[in-house]
């Protein structure tokens, strides 16, 4: 594994002196990439997209034609792969053995295979170490990072002073997800709604690690809500944590 910003470890890969973790985690089309850059850039903070990473492996795995329904073979491509994730929020990037595949991995056909890749347990068990050390790097280098997937305020961050939960309608994350995708059409809205629900059930069933709100995990349903007060809201709970501080132009 290599990433960008030190390679400490520390378990749990929570906070480290003073530095700040900002886990936020939900479904597909829920808003958490946008959210989170966002928040990384107001505060001047690294960020992390674990999801990409489970993608990289999952788009390697489909170039490679590897069967997604043996585990084994779906383990040792795993560690096999070296992942590159660069953390700049105005520019993230992820690379599979020095090759990137930052395009490659947003196709519907990774989307909809991801869950199965990412369901392996000694897949998940390579990445989120990997994921802790590039945590433990942001902290001691860069003074904290915001890190979003599924499984981050509940596994990967146990001890980040900041965990939300965000989430929306299905019918909200669904037309998101066809924006994305530059899909405007009635039948493409409601096949990728069909899609994101199948995901969400795989995710959330799944035996190791699934997709759940960690128990201090703030929720925020954003469905009705604009991506600048997602982040003014975060931005209170960050406050709240006590890195006030942290937070251009707040009140001393």
């Amino acid at each position: 594994m290599e990433h960008d910003h030190g390679s400490g470890v520390r378990s749990g890969g929570g906070r480290s002196g003073p530095g700040l973790v900002v886990a936020v985690d939900g479904p597909g089309g829920s808003g958490k990439s946008t959210v989170a850059k966002a928040i990384a850039r107001r505060l001047g903070l690294r960020y992390l997209d674990t999801g990409a990473m489970y993608r990289a492996v999952t788009q390697l795995a489909l170039e490679q034609r590897i069967d997604l329904e043996d585990p084994q073979a779906v383990a040792e491509l795993a560690e096999r792969a070296v992942l590159t994730s660069g953390t700049d929020p105005d520019g993230p990037t992820i690379s599979v053995n020095q090759v990137r595949v930052d395009a490659e991995i947003r196709t519907r056909a990774v989307t909809n295979a991801v869950s199965a890749v990412s369901a392996v347990a000694v897949v998940r068990r390579r990445l989120v170490g990997q994921q802790q050390q590039i945590i433990t790097g942001a902290v001691d280098t860069s003074g904290g990072i915001v890190v979003e997937g599924r499984d981050i305020g509940s596994v990967v961050a146990p001890d980040a002073p900041v965990k939300v939960f965000l989430t929306a309608s299905t019918e909200v994350r669904a037309l998101r997800r066809s924006r994305e995708l530059g899909e405007k059409g009635v039948d493409d809205v409601a096949r990728t709604l069909a899609e994101l629900g199948r995901r969400d059930e795989l995710d959330s069933t799944r035996k190791v690690d699934p997709l759940q709100a960690a128990p201090d995990a703030i929720v925020v349903d954003s469905s009705g809500m604009s991506v600048d007060e997602v982040v003014a809201e975060v931005l209170r709970h960050i406050a709240a944590a006590g890195f006030a501080a942290a937070i251009p132009g707040s009140a001393p």
